[in-house]
């Protein structure tokens, strides 16, 4: 078993607002209730609250996650724990805006890591460092930590991770008889090839969703988006690693040799099954996801890196992942908090995630368990494909930061840069306009926005 290296960056830019200060009133804790603003939870309060008949309400969209809450309860038989299912995180995010305003919020909910920021801003999710979180540093990815912590406070801890890999046929590559390219130089030489000798793509860069070209931008080093945590936020669209990433890119869908087709939904399923595309640059959670949607193709899948800038330095970006986090309004946040701590950090727990309901975990301890690490996939030909992501999980670093405003992000870039990939337009003036945009934005919105 390969032990998971630790690394450790630079102090962690703040991602909260000032007014998130007041989360944590003044006061000795209850039993129940939260910690004051400069005390730490004993375990002596811990155990009261653990042994106080108690019911804390629980959202989550994640696939029979009752499984782990039954566990706790098992633990803990003074505690429920009330689970509902949202509707996805949008529907789920609207929801608990709508919760706070009228203050009839859920204890603990799931939040994605880009969404998160949006809610410390608002003061709506609580500081967990009183409640021993701080301690947790070392027992997680720093990409996942990087992306919950901040000098001001933890606002959640990591359950899941999406690192960026590469997914390819093995049959369709040696059709074109290319290896699998470990540069991007090498990787315009195989589209080129696989484009001329099989008529497939190499792969698709979708319009309608920005985690693709982010987790592009993030792994050649480009930090498009920065927040102090208060007023100013920086919009960086015009570095040279996003100049590069975006020109490539450019490049290449010009040159028709990528799709620039929608991904995820029915056309996207049955192009992936049909050969359309040689490879997926797919985020930890694509292997399992994949050979669901091309079941036929089982035994012609592998799963490598993506391929590099510079392969002496090997980098990878971020697709997705989630954070637990108590509401900052939670009557019972003890018992929230060891709850978040259990899902997040309980061995058993968490590999259960992982191995049954294959949520690619943050947990190192996890990612090096012989149960995830060692599990061989039939669809992939029997390769340890978890190896693989956990491996390129420690590649990426951990000093990305998300706009406080990502929902508009999202949807400004499917309007601008999305939809010049997907029209086959001009992608460098699109990221101009998708600039403005977000500037404009920012600045509507009382922030100061400052352009590098």
């Amino acid at each position: 078993m390969t032990t998971m290296r630790r690394r450790r960056g630079l102090v962690l830019g703040a991602l909260t607002a000032s007014a998130a200060l007041a989360l944590t009133a003044c006061g000795t804790p209850s039993t129940s209730g939260s910690a004051g603003e400069t005390e730490t939870v004993t375990q002596e309060q811990i155990d009261e609250a653990l042994s106080t008949e108690t019911t804390i309400d629980f959202w989550s969209w994640v696939p029979d996650i009752q499984n782990q809450i039954d566990a706790f309860e098992e633990l803990h038989p003074a505690i429920t724990v009330k689970l509902s299912n949202q509707g996805g995180a949008t529907a789920q995010y609207q929801k608990l805006r709508a919760a706070v305003k009228s203050g009839d919020v859920p204890d603990v909910v799931q939040i994605e890591y880009s969404f998160l920021p949006s809610f410390t801003l608002t003061g709506s999710v609580l500081d967990l460092t009183p409640y021993g979180a701080a301690d947790l540093e070392d027992s997680f990815a720093d990409s996942a930590w990087g992306m919950v912590a901040t000098d001001d406070g933890v606002w959640g801890l990591p359950q899941d991770l999406g690192p960026t890999g590469q997914l390819y046929r093995t049959d369709i590559f040696a059709q074109a008889g290319v290896e699998v390219p470990e540069t991007w130089d090498e990787y315009a030489e195989a589209a080129a090839a696989i484009k001329e000798k099989t008529g497939s793509y190499i792969s698709d860069l979708p319009g309608n969703s920005f985690s693709p070209i982010l987790a592009l931008l993030w792994q050649a080093g480009a930090r498009p988006f920065a927040f102090d945590g208060d007023k100013t936020v920086t919009i960086d669209l015009e570095s040279d690693e996003v100049t590069q990433v975006i020109s490539y890119w450019d490049d290449l869908i010009q040159r028709d040799l990528v799709d620039t087709a929608p991904q995820l939904d029915d056309n996207w399923y049955q192009s992936i099954a049909s050969g359309k595309y040689a490879s997926w640059l797919a985020a930890a959670w694509g292997p399992v996801f994949l050979q669901g949607t091309a079941a036929d193709t089982s035994g012609l899948w592998q799963a490598t890196p993506m391929p590099q800038w510079d392969a002496s330095a090997p980098a990878s970006g971020n697709q997705g992942g989630s954070s637990i986090a108590v509401t900052a309004d939670s009557d019972s946040a003890i018992v929230a908090a060891e709850f978040v701590k259990f899902l997040t950090t309980d061995a058993a727990a968490t590999e259960s995630l992982a191995t049954e309901q294959f949520i690619f975990p943050s947990l190192l301890e996890t990612l090096d368990a012989p149960a995830v690490r060692d599990q061989e996939m039939e669809f992939y030909a029997g390769q340890k494909v978890n190896e693989v992501f956990a491996d390129i999980s420690e590649t990426v670093a951990a000093d990305w930061q998300w706009l406080p405003y990502n929902d508009f992000a999202s949807s400004s870039f499917k309007e601008t840069l999305g939809a010049a990939i997907t029209e086959k337009g001009d992608l460098l003036a699109a990221l101009e306009e998708w600039k403005t945009e977000l500037v404009t934005y920012g600045e509507s919105q009382g922030f100061t926005v400052v352009t590098p």
